[in-house]
């Protein structure tokens, strides 16, 4: 029998980091929320009681540490990068010397997504969002996209799912995709656009991602039977 560890690199990093600071002796916050597979995982990683889930603000100010001068940070991957950034620098007033993640822990996908939403939501009467409704960084683009205002925003997850009533009342259709969501989803949304209206696509590009992960060696090699 075969198996293969198909965790995300950048959620691995996590682990890493929160067992490197467990080892340290330090208390351990985690921004994340509550419920979410990758923050069952994370905490999971350690003993019970040992990561202290923060998701809001709320929680950041209300914190009792044990040792306001030994804290460390980690974050889920998949957060609102501002909503991220509030809580931190909530944190961070209250625990100046906490220990913070030695790159950022949100994923470079989540981040560069909200990015592009924020730089078309303005010009959108409606905003699609492909992704399912489990899916943490989909969910926060469509709340990205109304607080940088998209006049409507919303999560489908498939051509299916398109509420042609909404349609019928937008000029200007904004498109993004969870970054998990498969290319297909979002050229078969266009198609089905495109068979009920003329339709103009302007692609708008904010940054260039040209990280690789490799797959994992034995799928890289030819396993013999």
């Amino acid at each position: 029998m075969i198996f293969l560890d198909a965790t995300c690199p950048l959620v691995s990093k996590v682990h890493i980091e929160a067992q490197r600071h467990y080892d340290q002796g330090r208390e351990i916050l985690l921004i994340g929320h509550k419920g979410h597979p990758e923050v069952v995982g994370t905490m999971g990683q350690l003993e019970d009681g040992v990561i202290h889930l923060i998701e809001t603000t709320d929680d950041a100010n209300n914190y009792v540490a044990t040792n306001p001068k030994n804290i460390a940070l980690v974050t889920q991957t998949t957060l609102s990068v501002d909503d991220t950034a509030d809580i931190v620098a909530t944190l961070k007033s209250r625990f100046p010397d906490m220990a913070m993640p030695h790159k950022e822990d949100i994923c470079y996908a989540t981040t560069n997504r909200q990015s592009a939403i924020k730089a078309i939501a303005k010009r959108c009467d409606l905003l699609l969002v492909i992704g399912g409704n489990n899916s943490s960084n989909s969910l926060r683009l469509v709340e990205v996209g109304k607080k940088a205002g998209a006049i409507d925003a919303v999560l489908i997850a498939c051509a299916d799912n398109i509420n042609w009533d909404m349609v019928a009342r937008a000029k200007t259709i904004g498109l993004s995709a969870g970054a998990s969501a498969p290319e297909n989803l979002t050229i078969e949304v266009i198609d089905a656009l495109k068979k009920r209206y003329r339709v103009y696509v302007e692609h708008v590009e904010v940054t260039k991602e040209d990280i690789v992960f490799r797959l994992p060696r034995l799928l890289r090699e030819p396993i013999n039977a």
